[in-house]
């Protein structure tokens, strides 16, 4: 039996990752009909079925799933070996792939994005967004950003971003007309609070630091949003003082300068290391990643925009 084409493999590692067809089309800028064909000569050559299809999902087969161990390092190297070519042209070129939470996306990459690629025309630049933690080399990206606590093992890490950054806890000033200003973490627990929940159901506790005195509280409220997606929907519902909100200092910033919201419990928030880029330890790297890792270098970290301190 010869060997089935290289871009048949990738077609049904695109598929696989994506979860579908069409969301792997646009993944890979192909056509579902092209992908679904080259899955059915790959299945057709190896003689076993690699995928199970629904009306409403695409999810490999146990021959399937064992083929993607193999390949995802395998064709890691390929493209790696492809990537070689890089070095000879004027400009690297190709496709970066980045899996960030979604405070990183909005933070972090916001002030990076444009001028990275403005510098490098040849290189896209695809953004996963997602919060959970994430095995980088089978989702197929080339590195994440994650802070200290959700960095993968045997990782490198570069910093990136600001290097300090504080959780802040704020509401619209009617608000706290109408409901009181609480002076304690734990008055929290006699608010309407705006919650946020991660993919994997976990609802963080709301932590607060003073004078080496650690609070952690749980408090209830009327609105609650799934992190990745929903953050923007809670902000507008503290600006419309519906409640209180618990979030990253710089998301809220321009509402805390413009006066929309008010800061709450301030002497309390509490402060911590500011995120890295991580990405596999190869002895080659793509050439779009070691573009955006010196252009991050060359760049530097940065304190985040805005007031601090306010007392």
């Amino acid at each position: 039996m010869s060997s089935p084409p290289l871009q048949d493999l990738f077609a049904f590692l695109a598929v696989v990752r994506a979860k579908g067809f069409r969301e792997g089309a646009r993944a890979t800028g192909t056509s579902a009909s092209s992908l679904s064909e080259a899955i059915r000569r790959l299945e057709s050559r190896l003689g076993v079925r690699l995928l199970h299809r629904t009306t409403r999902s695409v999810a490999p087969t146990e021959a399937g799933a064992r083929l993607v161990e193999r390949l995802v390092p395998a064709l890691g190297e390929v493209e790696a070996a492809l990537d070689v070519v890089n070095n000879f042209r004027d400009r690297p070129a190709g496709t970066l792939r980045l899996n960030v939470p979604a405070s990183a996306s909005r933070l972090v990459l916001a002030p990076l994005v444009t001028p990275f690629l403005r510098a490098y025309p040849d290189i896209k630049l695809e953004v996963i967004v997602e919060d959970g933690f994430v095995d980088l080399l089978a989702a197929g990206c080339d590195a994440g950003i994650r802070y200290d606590e959700r960095l993968e093992q045997d990782m490198i890490a570069v910093p990136i971003g600001p290097r300090r950054q504080r959780f802040a806890t704020a509401a619209a000033p009617a608000y706290l007309e109408a409901r009181g200003r609480p002076r304690h973490p734990r008055d929290l627990l006699r608010h309407a609070c705006l919650r946020g929940r991660f993919a994997s159901g976990a609802m963080p506790a709301w932590e607060y630091e003073r004078k080496g005195q650690v609070v952690r509280v749980d408090p209830s409220g009327p609105l609650l949003v799934n992190v990745s997606g929903g953050v923007d929907l809670a902000v507008d519902a503290a600006l419309d003082g519906l409640g209180i909100i618990y979030l990253f200092e710089g998301w809220l910033q321009p509402h805390l300068d413009s006066g929309a919201l008010e800061p709450v419990l301030e002497p309390w928030w509490q402060s911590f290391t500011g995120p890295f880029l991580y990405y596999p330890g190869r002895r080659h790297l793509p050439s779009p990643l070691r573009a955006f890792i010196d252009f991050i270098k060359d760049r530097g970290t940065w304190e985040p925009p805005g007031k601090t301190g306010r007392k």
